[in-house]
């Protein structure tokens, strides 16, 4: 009659949601009556109500061991194990329910909950050998509305989480398993797992030695905590090299190092990097492009790869593809180098679009007064029209155009004030010089007019007539 009292009480408490009172009333009855199934029964049922899934399944259990006729015992055992992920062993909890009573709906409902939970675990197990670890994320969260307490499925969904880089969240799932259990030696690799991807190496490295001191035999973690050595001597290996000058060792080392775990990724972005700074040290800019452009394809927020590809195109006059990254570099860090860095880039954007009065003359960018004058003279010279009035029509075509464009470059580059807006990247028409009016004959009479040997006869509008003496 006392457990009853206390049965009842627990049933009242239960009633109001009052779970913590409900279980203290059911221990009592428990503890006045210890062979009484039903006992056992009510408390397995507040404790789920708890969240309390393990010590629940023991009450249910007990519960069975003395009435195997008690269905709801049964019944709440096969929630347990269904809740903690055990669907095999729920299968046969409501199976053995429903040979006591074969209408039972609830049991009917719970069973199918198990085999879908038994399906979604072996359509994850396979997209995780395929490495589709979306697919495993999907099934392990339709797996977790059945089996909400299940650390395995968890600790499964935070692995693939950390394999797709959405360390947060995988740290998260981890960090919620280590509060209740410190000693979970799956949740300690996957913490140490983001950290590593994290490029976080040292402390990446104290959780899986963590993790092996809870399981000696962690496959996973030894194999990551060995990885993780072996990837950070390396890159330290290939920046004392850097720092001593040693550039072709450097490049070796950071080579290997690529080759030790391709999944991570932070790590190997900046390995990419580094390697690509060794290769612009080398002057194999082609070479440093492509390892900052495999930077930015494992890290697309990596500004250091941008400004190294940045330096890089600039280095080859690959100048739209310069502003390109200047313009993402300035977009993610609006600081005054970047903007200034920027504003070169377009620059030389802007004149790498006109023509090259330089190159036309053929002398480079510091070349003196005379330099250009006798340039001019030389150039003037060979492309006149009257000395190829022999010619096809197309060759005479194309001799004039150049000949014109001698003068052009002569005319800006002779000129101190024009010179200096044309190397500023200047719009030289926006100053009033329309070369479209230009007429280089004019440039041609007035650089050989004076005593040279050279005499000028008119033979028609735009032509002249020149003599060698």
């Amino acid at each position: 009659r006392e457990a009853e009292a206390f049965k009842e009480q627990g049933n009242a408490y239960y009633a109001k949601k009052d779970y913590n009172e409900a279980f203290n009333y059911y221990t009592k009855a428990i503890d006045t009556c210890p062979n009484n199934a039903s006992y056992y029964g009510n408390r397995a049922a507040t404790l789920m109500m708890l969240g309390r899934f393990r010590e629940a399944l023991e009450d249910a259990q007990q519960s069975v061991r003395l009435d195997d006729s008690f269905v709801r015992g049964h019944l709440r055992e096969g929630k347990c194990h269904l809740s903690l992920g055990n669907a095999m062993a729920a299968s046969r909890c409501f199976q053995r329910v429903l040979e006591l009573d074969h209408k039972n709906t609830q049991a009917q409902q719970e069973l199918k909950n198990a085999t879908t939970v038994l399906e979604y675990e072996k359509i994850a197990e396979v997209d995780f050998e395929k490495r589709d670890f979306r697919k495993v994320v999907f099934c392990m969260d339709r797996a977790l509305e059945f089996a909400p307490a299940c650390h395995r499925f968890k600790i499964l969904k935070a692995e693939c989480l950390a394999l797709l880089g959405r360390y947060p969240e995988a740290q998260s799932v981890a960090s919620d398993i280590l509060r209740m259990d410190s000693t979970n030696a799956d949740a300690l690799y996957v913490r140490g797992l983001c950290l590593y991807y994290e490029d976080c190496i040292e402390k990446a490295v104290q959780f899986f030695v963590q993790a092996l001191r809870m399981a000696p035999d962690h496959e996973k973690a030894c194999l990551a905590c060995r990885n993780a050595k072996a990837l950070k001597a390396k890159k330290e290996d290939g920046n004392k090299a850097f720092k001593k000058g040693n550039y072709k060792l450097a490049y070796e080392l950071y080579t290997e190092a690529l080759g030790i775990d391709p999944n991570n990724i932070k790590t190997n972005a900046k390995l990419y990097c580094n390697r690509g700074t060794v290769n612009s040290k080398l002057r194999k800019l082609e070479e440093a492009i492509d390892d900052c452009t495999n930077a930015v394809k494992l890290d697309d927020t990596y500004v250091k790869a941008y400004l190294r590809r940045a330096q890089c195109y600039m280095d080859t006059e690959q100048y739209e593809d310069a502003v390109r990254d200047y313009e993402k570099v300035y977009q993610t860090e609006k600081t005054k180098e970047h903007k200034q860095l920027l504003k070169n880039a377009q620059v030389e954007l802007k004149k790498s679009k006109r023509k090259d009065y330089y190159k036309i003359l053929g002398v480079n960018k510091n070349a003196s007064e005379d330099e250009i004058k006798k340039a001019y003279r030389k150039r003037a010279l060979m492309h006149h029209p009257d000395r190829h009035s022999g010619a096809s029509a197309e060759v005479q075509k194309e001799e004039e155009k150049k000949f014109k464009e001698v003068g052009e470059a002569f005319t800006i580059l002779s000129d101190p004030k024009k010179k200096a807006r044309y190397d500023s990247g200047q719009d030289l028409e926006e100053d009033g010089l329309n070369m479209g009016e230009f007429d280089p004959n004019n440039i041609f009479k007035a650089f050989f007019s004076g005593p040279g040997g050279f005499s000028f006869e008119a033979s028609g509008p735009g032509n002249f007539f020149f003599q060698f003496g």
